[in-house]
């Protein structure tokens, strides 16, 4: 339990230090763009290769992307239901909301928690394929269904996924991890060096995208949406994939913990650039991101206490 704090404390300093540099603007108004593309496309996928490379799959793939997959459509349906039937939103701001209700932030803080709370960079891959490869475009195919706007094909869907860094980081440490090739220590080396910077480069990088938001106005009419999905994201999904990992799978221990502090991870913030994109639900996608960053490690660490 203690080893399981600590790594929350890690966590949480190394984003406090961000929201300080923030503040201070230490590293110039590009800071923060910059490290996350420092991430997204270099460190991170060097960071999931190398984890995956050396994962056993089945480990990784079998009862881990059942529990994500029944979780997350579970409370996107669910969200759906409420928000189209009982608030009487239009089809697409729905859809975003849902969208918010129930994609986590995989990579920022999917993967440092991963590897210092769970201990295993590994534990948050089978959520960042799910939702990077089906999740999010079907999400996207239907806001495409139901709007007249930035109609996408089939094929350019496909290319968003294989030309994602991640999931292309991913996709070569599993071929290695099932060819069973041990990568030469001299290849491995930078690969894990690049890696390293992954962790501290998205943590300063979230710590400095923390200042100066104030969601849940009540001028924006918003606020019921935006507590709503906040509540599906932080508390029914990590539920629901507490009793199907427990009662259906019978997973306990660190696996189920596991699993539940996975589907407490936040609402990812490429949600905000999809509402953007398809000028719908931006509100909901902002200040949900927002008020789930801020309280998801705290209610994490409910989990822990919980399952401790």
């Amino acid at each position: 339990m203690l080893d399981v704090l600590a790594g929350f404390f890690v966590v949480w300093a190394i984003i406090l230090v961000g929201m300080f540099v923030g503040r201070l603007k230490i590293l110039g108004p590009g800071a923060r763009p910059v490290l996350s593309s420092l991430t997204f496309f270099v460190a991170s996928p060097a960071l999931l290769f190398e984890t995956l490379s050396k994962a056993e799959l089945a480990q990784v793939f079998a009862a881990p992307l059942l529990v994500i997959t029944v979780a997350a459509v579970t409370t996107a349906v669910g969200f759906f239901l409420i928000v189209k039937l009982w608030l009487k939103r239009s089809l697409p701001e729905s859809l975003m909301s849902s969208m918010a209700a129930s994609l986590a932030n995989s990579a920022n803080l999917g993967i440092p928690i991963a590897v210092y709370v769970l201990g295993d960079a590994s534990y948050v891959a089978p959520l960042l394929i799910f939702q990077l490869a089906f999740f999010t475009p079907v999400f996207l195919i239907l806001l495409d269904a139901s709007t007249s706007k930035h109609r996408t094909t089939a094929l350019a869907f496909l290319l968003m996924i294989v030309k994602n860094p991640m999931i292309v980081g991913s996709g070569l440490g599993l071929l290695v991890a099932g060819m069973d090739w041990d990568v030469p220590a001299l290849v491995m080396e930078p690969i894990h060096l690049i890696g390293g910077a992954a962790i501290p480069a998205m943590l300063i990088a979230f710590g400095i995208s923390l200042n100066g938001s104030r969601p849940l106005q009540a001028a924006t009419g918003r606020r019921i949406d935006t507590l709503l999905a906040s509540a599906f994201k932080l508390v029914i999904q990590p539920a629901v994939a507490y009793l199907f990992a427990r009662f259906a799978l019978g997973m306990e221990g660190h696996a189920l913990f596991a699993m539940v502090v996975v589907a407490s991870l936040p609402t990812a913030q490429n949600v905000f650039v999809a509402s953007s994109r398809y000028d719908t639900g931006l509100t909901v996608a902002k200040d949900t991101v927002l008020v789930t960053t801020v309280v998801a490690v705290p209610a994490m660490i409910g989990v822990a206490l919980l399952l401790a």
